[in-house]
């Protein structure tokens, strides 16, 4: 069977409810059961055919081609499968997801991989704030699983962040890694201000000096044994993370936010 292929016809005004169209809710589908769902769009609620064409019938590998940013919640909740957005992805993309894989060819908008649980999410242009960060109100933030982002992030990457790993092969924006407890963000790029604001534990993993605020202490300079097996954990991803240029063993070592538990490190190459 091939991929059921979405192509987009037309770029609606308002913006568009994607998260039906996610391979558990499409299991066992026809084509003509998928072709008659309706997506909230603004006020008014569109059949899927008169917004995309359809063609395959491989539910569980979903292709979405002409893609623009204001497709929102692609694979919410996708808990299995595989998806590729062949363009921009609107808000929320990923939000929730328990399993599976999602890949992005082009940008992201706000809170991609938002309250992620598993799953592999790839976004080769950049993304918005709130990258694997928590819904407004909530304490818990991504929770597992792996995002890569090859372009830049936006503000507050990993805000609440509980576990797994963000990697950001460009520049994060203001206070990135801001309320993590647990987890792993590294950027190859350079970062904004309030670096680890808040943050209670995990590592921030940094390529370039940051501006630290004064509740980060100086522990020196270290060698790290976990660092080797870190990166070779990363040599199976298509990214910079997987060259061998990119591994290091030697930082520089801060631990904070002294003004919270202060359990935190942020570890910047030497």
């Amino acid at each position: 069977m091939s991929a059921l292929t979405l192509t987009l016809k037309y770029r609606p005004d308002q913006r568009v409810d994607m998260s039906p169209l996610v391979c558990q809710h499409l299991q066992d589908k026809d084509p003509a059961e998928i072709a008659a769902i309706e997506l909230q769009s603004g006020k008014c609620k569109l059949r899927v055919d008169a917004l995309f064409k359809l063609s395959g019938s491989d539910t569980q590998n979903i292709i979405i081609r002409n893609s623009f940013e204001k497709l929102d919640f692609i694979g919410k909740e996708l808990d299995g499968g595989n998806i590729i957005v062949e363009g921009d992805a609107g808000a929320y993309l990923g939000l929730g997801m328990k399993s599976g894989e999602i890949k992005v060819t082009g940008n992201a908008g706000l809170y991609a991989g938002c309250e992620m649980k598993k799953g592999y999410l790839e976004i080769a242009g950049n993304t918005g704030d709130f990258l694997g960060g928590a819904l407004p109100g909530n304490k818990m933030g991504m929770k597992g699983g792996l995002i890569l982002v090859k372009g830049n992030a936006g503000e507050r990457v990993g805000d609440h962040l509980r576990r797994g790993t963000i990697l950001i092969e460009g520049n994060a924006g203001d206070y990135c890694g801001s309320r993590m407890t647990a987890g792993t963000i590294a950027i190859m790029g350079k970062t904004g201000r309030y670096l680890g604001y808040a943050m209670r534990r995990g590592t921030l993993l940094l390529w370039h000096p940051p501006i630290l605020s004064a509740s980060f202490n100086d522990c020196g300079t270290h060698t790290l044994a976990f660092l080797p097996m870190l990166f070779k954990a990363f040599s199976s991803i298509n990214s910079r993370f997987a060259e061998s240029s990119a591994a290091f063993n030697r930082v520089q070592r801060y631990a904070g936010d002294m003004a919270e538990m202060g359990r935190g490190e942020i570890l910047v190459k030497k």
